[in-house]
């Protein structure tokens, strides 16, 4: 049975990734559309788009922390194979990406519209693509780990 700080700890990365990539979804499926269609005053929008950054903020830092650690904890338990840090890696890196890019994102904010180019619009729909990617490499991770221990 795994310790109770790695069960946490693998929680609280699996529930920050959820709520940033699920509430992503939302933002770009729902939201984005009911807001065009609507055309809610200027301060609804703004106020969703600024509670909808602090969730991502507060989401980076959970998985910045628990992702570490979880990195370490898997690392130090079994000798791994190369298809397991190569996916690693590029999960990583694609996480590193996210968070670049939501930073872009938040800074680009504080400019007026007008000012905001193509990649202002383009930006949350790449945040979702490596959210699934790594999603993707989350779960090759569990099963390359799995299959190392049955060995």
């Amino acid at each position: 049975m795994p310790p109770v700080l790695t069960v946490l700890m693998r929680t609280i990365h699996v529930l920050a990734g959820g709520v940033w990539v699920g509430g992503s979804v939302i933002y770009l499926l729902v939201i984005g559309p009911a807001f065009r269609l609507a055309r809610p005053a200027p301060e609804v929008s703004a106020q969703v788009a600024r509670l909808f950054r602090q969730l991502v903020n507060i989401c980076i830092g959970a998985l910045l922390l628990t992702g570490v650690y979880l990195i370490f904890d898997r690392l130090s338990l079994i000798a791994i194979g190369p298809a397991y840090l190569v996916a690693l890696v590029v999960k990583v890196l694609a996480a590193l990406a996210m968070f670049l890019l939501a930073m872009f994102q938040a800074q680009e904010a504080r400019r007026p519209a007008r000012q905001r180019g193509r990649w202002w619009r383009l930006t949350p729909r790449v945040i979702l693509a490596l959210g699934v990617l790594t999603f993707l490499l989350g779960t090759a991770l569990t099963i390359l780990y799995e299959m190392e221990l049955a060995r």
